[in-house]
């Protein structure tokens, strides 16, 4: 494997095997440190997140007056109370990170002061129409072009709503909630379909008091946060791509240690199995906040496997790690994924990229408004572009290990955003020298 600059090239393998720790759940990192920025006292945060889209996360409420430090993978962050928080010198800046500016907008609609928005080039092409709208009903005012960022948010007063998101999505579920916690009476989010309960989890831990029952989550405004004590777990979504690796790879048995088992999120693990992938769980701890545990991927009988409508919501974020697994399964086999449109609006269009990129390994691939269906096939060196999203990186570089020639990945630094180190870690699974 070389690695230089942006670019990567990685060599065949015909070995995955080992034992991984992964860096901090994104997810929940992104929820604790805003919740620690608007609580009374000091947290400290265990195992956050050492990617990028974190880190922006930590500037942006540094940039709103909460006091943060880093050291390694600890963060410790004095916050400013529910009503503390000052007007930034300058423009926030969420990077690559649209968690961090979709659920820190919930926050800002209810500030008294302006605050203006921004990210990278990405970012300014996804679109925030769907958390501006409910924090306009509830009394904010947000400016932005045509619904894509920078948004101009000029906090006001709100009010609690009622509030049915068009699509199933966790990020809006949470700006909302986020929002309703400075709302005037109680703040409802309806959802049509369950996504995960980071934001409710993480909430509680705050000593806020969440509903839930039917589909139906709320708050109350007016409820303080009291600082605490957090442990943020390994991310499972970062876990995908080793049991891809372990999965499409004969003889393949990896071990992720303390990876994040909330079952919102574990529908991943019942995939692989339905992909034929053998998936055992170990040691797992239930206490207060997130579920963690030890989980062993090994190669199995693989088979075609789908994604039904109903399942996206659930693995959103692995698909691309599920369509490497498809891609390095016997000659023949498919997967099919429908009702995804939301993967054509995440860092990249997830659904034309991945074709593309499958495509040009070996892999035939139908394209679909919302999916596609990709048929395996002997894979061969090529050429792939990340297109900056990286999870297309990842999925790449794991597919890669199975073609009959060295796969070169433009973009490969795209990584860092939510798993620097990836490529390292790469390298040890599937060395030949690698200790197991």
């Amino acid at each position: 494997m070389r690695v230089a600059g942006d670019l990567a090239t990685i060599a065949p393998s015909a070995r995955a095997a080992g034992r991984v720790t992964l860096p901090g759940d994104k997810s929940i990192s992104h929820r604790y440190a805003m919740l620690a920025a608007i609580a009374d006292g000091t947290s400290v945060i265990h195992g956050y997140s050492s990617g990028a889209d974190c880190a922006a996360t930590l500037e942006c409420i540094r940039a709103l007056g909460a006091d943060v430090r880093r050291s390694g993978d600890d963060v410790v962050v004095t916050g400013r109370g529910a009503h503390g928080l000052r007007e930034p010198a300058g423009s926030l800046d969420a990077a690559n990170s649209g968690t961090t500016m979709r659920l820190m907008s919930g926050i800002l609609a209810a500030q008294p002061f302006r605050s203006r928005f921004t990210g990278d080039t990405s970012l300014q092409r996804r679109p925030m129409r769907r958390i501006i709208d409910p924090l306009q009903q509830m009394g904010a005012t947000i400016d932005s072009a045509a619904g894509f960022p920078p948004l101009i948010i000029h906090g006001a007063p709100l009010k609690g709503i009622a509030f049915t998101p068009a699509a199933a999505s966790a990020q809006i579920k949470s700006c909302v909630l986020l929002a309703g916690l400075y709302a005037d009476g109680t703040t409802l989010v309806v959802e049509p379909v369950p996504t995960r309960d980071h934001t409710e989890r993480a909430l509680a831990i705050f000593g806020v008091r969440v509903t839930t029952s039917d589909g139906r989550v709320g708050v109350s405004g007016g409820q303080a946060l009291h600082a605490c004590e957090l442990h943020v777990p390994g991310d499972i979504s970062g876990a995908a791509f080793w049991g891809a690796l372990a999965a499409g790879t004969p003889g393949g048995n990896i071990t992720i240690d303390h990876v994040g088992l909330n079952p919102s999120r574990t529908d991943l693990l019942a995939l692989l199995q339905r992909a034929g992938a053998l998936v055992t769980r170990e040691r797992v701890t239930a206490g207060p906040g997130e579920p963690a545990g030890t989980v062993v991927i090994r190669h199995g009988a693989m088979n075609s496997f789908e994604i039904l409508p109903g399942e996206v919501a659930g693995v959103i974020d692995e698909i691309p790690a599920l369509a490497a697994l498809a891609a390095m399964m016997p000659p023949g086999c498919t997967f099919t994924v429908r009702g995804a449109a939301e993967l054509r609006v995440k860092e990249s269009d997830r659904i034309s990229a991945l074709a593309t990129g499958m495509r040009a390994l070996g892999a035939t691939v139908d394209e679909f408004e919302d999916g596609f269906t990709l048929q395996s096939a002997p894979m061969h060196g090529a050429t792939v572009h990340s297109l900056g999203d990286h999870r297309l990186a990842m999925a790449f570089a794991v597919a890669a290990t199975r073609a009959s020639a060295p796969v070169t990945i433009v973009g490969a630094s795209a990584v860092d955003v939510s798993y620097p180190g990836f490529f390292e870690t790469l390298e040890q699974l599937t060395s030949a020298a690698a200790p197991e």
